[in-house]
């Protein structure tokens, strides 16, 4: 078991624009140091954001429609000449493979995870 973190404040959490996305392009990243994937998100900010996403595990096709959950504001991140501009969330299952997390139900694009 891994300890946790130290606390964080509400503030912190607040800061954080998390918001439910769908996948709507998934492309090869083969210059990516770990296998990754080039995954356009959809997250209702006028324009589709860009992720370098190490979910390999996942068939393209499998991926696109998709509903997952993002982190919108972390910065640009430079990634082997491409720029992420946002976190797609997982978490490893038994296996060490990334299981993207997403909600249960249908939720529309763009709505905020509190």
């Amino acid at each position: 078991m891994s300890p946790l973190k130290p606390q964080a404040t509400y503030d912190d959490f607040a800061r954080l624009d998390i918001r439910i996305g769908k996948v709507v392009e998934v492309q090869p990243f083969p210059r990516a140091r770990n296998p990754s994937y080039k995954v356009g998100v959809d997250v209702d900010a006028g324009r589709i954001m860009w992720s370098s996403a190490q979910i390999t595990n996942y068939e393209p096709a499998a991926l696109v429609g998709a509903l997952v959950v993002c982190i919108c504001n972390l910065g640009p991140k430079n990634i082997a000449g491409f720029t992420s501009e946002l976190l797609i969330l997982g978490a490893r299952d038994a296996g060490g493979h990334v299981i993207v997390l997403g909600p249960r139900s249908e939720v529309a694009v763009g709505e905020p995870v509190f």
